[in-house]
């Protein structure tokens, strides 16, 4: 009766590990990111590679992205920050491959490793956070009523479209 009891539980963890993706049980296939910016406030907006929006926000907000394009294809998302009084900014949310994927090789699970993980994008890992620190943009309004000089380059770029040159 012991070597029964002992092959039903040895045949039941081999189904287990063999039918399963590391990965897949550790991370999942996807990740609760944390969005945030200094100030606190701006609107966020995040598009995958393919560049369809995906979330739209307020930050500080966390939100659920998923790890995998299709079967091997790791996603990849931009997340724009937009707040009144300063410069937009642009960050990138890359995907890393996660140490838990070669855990397959270790338990003996090829269908996970061939399989599951990638079908689910599981293999892949997503940063906790995305942090965009704003600048203020600076306004170019006369101090004390003087004439101030500045160069191009100290222009905003979204006034430079206004600028009229001297003859």
């Amino acid at each position: 009766m012991f070597k029964v009891r002992a092959v039903s539980v040895s045949a039941i963890m081999l189904c287990i590990v063999g039918l399963s993706g590391c990965a897949s049980i550790i991370n999942g296939s996807s990740r609760e990111v944390h969005i945030k910016s200094s100030p606190d406030g701006a609107e966020f907006t995040i598009r995958n590679k393919a560049g369809e929006v995906v979330m739209s926000g307020t930050t500080p907000q966390k939100v659920l992205l998923k790890s995998g394009a299709g079967y091997f294809r790791s996603e990849a998302y931009n997340v724009s920050f937009r707040k009144p009084g300063y410069s937009s900014q642009t960050t990138a949310i890359n995907t890393s491959l996660s140490g838990w994927y070669w855990g397959n090789l270790l338990l003996g699970g090829l269908i996970g490793m061939l399989a599951v993980d990638p079908v689910t994008g599981a293999m892949y890992k997503l940063p906790d956070e995305a942090v965009a620190t704003l600048q203020a943009e600076t306004s170019m309004a006369p101090v004390n009523g003087e004439l101030m000089l500045v160069t191009v380059d100290q222009v905003p770029e979204h006034l430079r479209g206004q600028l009229v040159p001297l003859r």
